[in-house]
């Protein structure tokens, strides 16, 4: 199970490509509304998630939690006391994270990225607090993976896939939505 968290003002291509990907990949995601099922996304797209925040907890069957960048989706995230606590337990149960865009700042912020590798949207690497910030698109340190922005959301939902449901999965998803490297 991966949650997806979207807060209004989050980057579409960042969360719903990779979204898309991830269910092509055949992982269970759940899009998780901050405050209300219906969100509205950075350029006026309204999503109706799955469920919201208020309604769920970290359970012990979670792969993975994805926070979507855009603004101001990211300043909403970091605001969401539920986002905070999934956060939290994903980390102190070595489970994946992923921030996309500005997205990584959250990360930052609580001092998770210190002395890793990292990468967000430009402008926003002194919000990653001690990271040792990186050019690449996307970037893996550990159970985090930081990715640049929504030209890079392709590589980043296929990261976490690789991660949770194995290379060879992912390659042939990439390999039938034609995304050669």
């Amino acid at each position: 199970m991966i949650y997806v968290f979207l807060a209004n003002g989050f980057e579409e291509i960042e969360a719903l490509a990779t979204i898309d990907i991830l269910r092509r990949c055949e992982i269970d995601v759940t899009t998780v509304g901050v405050g209300s099922q219906d969100v509205r996304g950075a350029h006026g797209i309204t999503v109706l998630s799955d469920t919201v925040d208020s309604l769920i907890v970290p359970t012990p069957d979670i792969d993975a939690i994805v926070l979507p960048g855009g603004m101001p989706g990211t300043l909403n995230l970091e605001k969401s006391k539920a986002v905070q606590g999934f956060i939290d337990y994903a980390i102190s149960k070595n489970i994946l994270v992923g921030a996309i865009c500005a997205a990584p700042s959250i990360l930052g912020h609580k001092g998770l990225l210190k002395g890793k590798k990292a990468t967000c949207f430009p402008g926003f690497e002194e919000q990653l607090y001690d990271a040792q910030v990186v050019a690449d698109g996307v970037v893996q340190d550990g159970n985090i993976i930081t990715a640049k922005g929504a030209g890079c959301s392709f590589d980043f939902a296929l990261a976490i896939a690789k991660c949770v449901v194995g290379e060879h999965k992912s390659n042939s998803v990439r390999m039938s939505m034609q995304c050669v490297k």
